[in-house]
C-alpha cells in the first residue's frame, strides 16, 4: 500500500491501521497510541489529505494514495509556535496527548481564537494532567500571534514539575511535541513486542499488530453495566456521609516497558505520565522475556489491560460528627489503617474486603481527601481549606463561572508549572465528584474497558479556574494535591452535599 508520508512516498502493509503503519512500519513516534484501536483519546491524529484523523482506526488502505501529514511534516515554524506556546502556558505535562492536539488545532478549519469553539473542537482528544485551561490559552496564544517570551529558570522549573508530579519531570517545548521520552518511543527498532494474552501468558511478535493477533485479544467494549458503591456508609449520628466508587486513573500513555538481554529495563515511570503506580511488575517480565528470547523486548499493555490489572485508589464509605470525628470504612489496602490513624487519630477505622482491582494508596490523596472533605464540609466559611499531610495549604470556592483556586506550597519556582498542576488537580477532582466512575461486578471484574467510559471531564465542559498562587520562603512541596481535594470540597459544597461520588451517574445512567 502506498501513499505520501510528510512528503515523500512509501509503501508499507496493507493489512494494518495507519497507526501501525505509522510506528511500527515507518517509524513516526510523534503519533501516540493511548488507546488503540479505540479511538477514543485523539493522541495519534494526524491529517490526511489536510484534515484530521484519529490513525488507529483509520485503516491503512482508506490512505491508499492520499497525503498523510504527522506531526513531524508540519512545517518547522508552526511546529515550534506550538512547542513554545504549550510550554509557556503549562499545557503540556507528561506531553503524551499534546502531538495529537497540535496536530487537530493546527488544522486550517480549526484555528480560532475563541474559546469555546477551540474546546468544541478537542471533542475528539482528552487529557489528564493540565485540565484543559492551559491548552486552551496556547491555541489563543498562537491564533492571535501573540509570543510569551518570558525568562524562565529550567532548573527550577524541572523541579517544581517533579515535586507536583512525584517523579522526575522535564519541562521543555520538545515535551509538549512527544519528545518527553516514552519507553515505546525508546525502544531499540529490532526489539519485538510481548502483549498479554487473555490466558494471561505473554504473545509475542515481531511488530504489536501480529502480537496482538497471536494473543487472540478482543476489543473492550464499554459496559451496559451500572456503577456502584461496594461499601455501604457506617451507621451512627453523622452530619454528612460519603460512599465513593471504583475510579480509573485514566493515564494517556499504557503502560510500557523495554529490555535488552542482560540489561535494565526501561520504563514505566521514567518520564513524564508516570501517575505514581504504574505496573512496575512489568521491569521483571521484559527482562525475562529478553533473556528467554535474546533480543531486545518491549513489553506493552493495552488500554483493556491497564483497566484491569492498574492499581485504583480504595473505595470508601465515611462519616463525620459535629464535632470533627467521624469513621471511616475502607476497601482492605496495604497500609490504609496507619494511613487513617496519621491524619485522623480521632476517626475510627474499618478495613474491609471488598471484590476488584488493585487497590493502593498511591493514588493522588488517596483516603485522606475523602476524610478531609468531610471533615471540611462542616465548615460555614465561603472557602474550603485544606491542609495536606505535607502541609501545604489549599482554599477553593465553586460558583456559576469559576472554580476558585488559592495555593500556598512553600517557594513556587516556577508559577507557570505551578499553576499547570492546579488546574489539573481542580479537573480532576471536578470529575471526581461529579462524572468519574468504573464499572465492577459483584465478582469484582471490571466491565468498562473503553477510555471515554471513565466519565473523564471533556474540554467543553471544563470550567474557568481562576488560580492564586501565595509565595513564601518556606521549602517547596507538592501543592496540587491540597488543591485537589480543596477543589472536590467546593464542588461537593456547590452540589448540596451528594451522599454519593459521582453525583451526576448512578446504577441506570450509563
Amino acid at each position: 500500500m502506498e501513499f505520501e508520508l510528510d512528503g515523500r512516498p512509501v509503501s508499507v502493509s496493507s493489512s494494518i491501521t495507519l497507526l501501525a503503519a505509522l510506528r511500527d512500519e515507518l517509524g513516526v513516534r510523534s503519533a501516540k497510541d493511548g488507546c488503540a484501536p479505540q479511538g477514543q483519546c485523539g493522541c495519534c491524529t494526524v491529517w490526511v489529505d489536510g484534515e484530521p484523523r484519529v490513525s488507529c482506526v483509520t485503516p491503512v488502505a482508506r490512505v491508499s494514495g492520499r497525503r498523510v501529514t504527522t506531526l513531524d511534516g508540519l512545517d518547522a515554524g508552526v511546529r515550534d509556535r506550538w512547542a513554545d506556546a504549550l510550554c509557556a502556558s503549562g499545557g503540556s505535562q507528561c506531553g503524551f496527548c499534546t502531538p495529537g492536539i497540535v496536530m487537530r488545532l493546527a488544522a486550517e478549519r480549526h484555528q480560532s481564537t475563541v474559546r469555546s469553539d477551540i474546546a468544541s473542537s478537542l471533542t475528539a482528544h482528552l487529557c489528564r494532567c493540565t485540565g484543559w485551561q492551559t491548552i486552551l490559552d496556547a491555541a489563543v496564544m498562537v491564533a492571535s500571534g501573540e509570543h510569551d517570551d518570558f525568562p524562565r529558570d529550567d532548573e527550577s522549573a524541572n523541579q517544581r514539575a517533579s515535586i507536583e508530579g512525584r517523579s522526575a519531570q522535564v519541562v521543555s517545548p520538545r515535551v509538549a511535541l512527544g519528545e518527553g521520552g516514552f519507553a515505546e518511543d525508546t525502544a531499540p527498532e529490532d526489539a519485538w513486542v510481548a502483549v498479554l494474552a487473555p490466558d494471561g501468558t505473554w504473545s509475542v511478535a515481531s511488530n504489536i499488530t501480529e502480537a496482538r493477533q497471536r494473543a487472540g485479544v478482543v476489543q473492550g467494549r464499554r459496559s451496559t453495566l451500572g456503577i456502584n458503591w461496594p461499601i455501604e456508609p457506617p451507621t451512627g449520628e453523622f452530619v454528612r456521609t460519603l460512599s465513593t466508587t471504583w475510579v480509573e486513573p485514566a493515564y494517556l500513555e499504557p503502560d510500557a516497558v523495554w529490555c535488552r538481554p542482560g540489561g535494565e529495563p526501561f520504563g514505566p515511570t521514567e518520564n513524564g505520565g508516570a501517575f505514581g503506580d504504574k505496573a512496575r511488575w512489568l521491569r521483571d517480565e521484559a527482562r525475562r522475556l529478553a533473556d528467554e528470547n535474546q533480543r531486545p523486548m518491549r513489553v506493552v499493555l493495552s488500554r483493556e489491560d491497564v483497566v484491569r490489572h492498574g492499581a485504583k485508589r480504595p473505595v470508601l464509605a465515611g462519616g463525620v460528627r459535629s464535632d470533627g470525628s467521624g469513621t471511616i470504612v475502607v476497601r482492605r489496602t496495604e497500609g490504609v489503617a496507619d494511613l487513617v490513624r496519621s491524619v485522623a487519630p480521632d476517626w475510627e477505622v474499618q478495613v474491609v474486603d471488598v471484590p476488584g482491582p488493585p487497590s493502593t494508596l498511591e493514588r493522588r490523596a488517596a483516603v485522606w481527601a475523602e476524610i478531609a472533605v468531610l471533615r471540611s464540609s462542616l465548615s460555614d466559611e465561603p472557602w474550603d481549606h485544606v491542609t495536606s499531610p505535607e502541609g501545604a495549604e489549599a482554599w477553593a470556592r465553586v460558583d456559576d463561572d469559576a472554580i476558585h483556586v488559592k495555593v500556598r506550597c512553600g517557594r513556587v519556582l516556577d508559577r507557570t508549572v505551578l499553576h499547570s498542576y492546579c488546574v489539573g488537580a481542580a479537573h480532576m477532582a471536578l470529575g471526581w465528584v461529579r462524572s468519574e466512575g468504573l464499572a465492577v461486578d459483584e465478582s469484582g471484574v471490571v466491565h468498562d474497558l473503553t477510555i471515554r467510559s471513565f466519565g473523564v471531564v471533556r474540554a467543553s465542559d471544563m470550567p474557568d479556574v481562576r488560580v492564586e498562587i501565595v509565595d513564601d520562603d518556606a521549602e517547596p512541596i507538592n501543592g496540587s494535591d491540597a488543591v485537589f481535594v480543596a477543589v472536590a470540597s467546593a464542588v461537593w459544597r456547590f452540589d448540596g452535599w451528594p451522599a454519593r461520588w459521582p453525583s451526576e451517574r448512578d446504577v441506570a445512567d450509563r
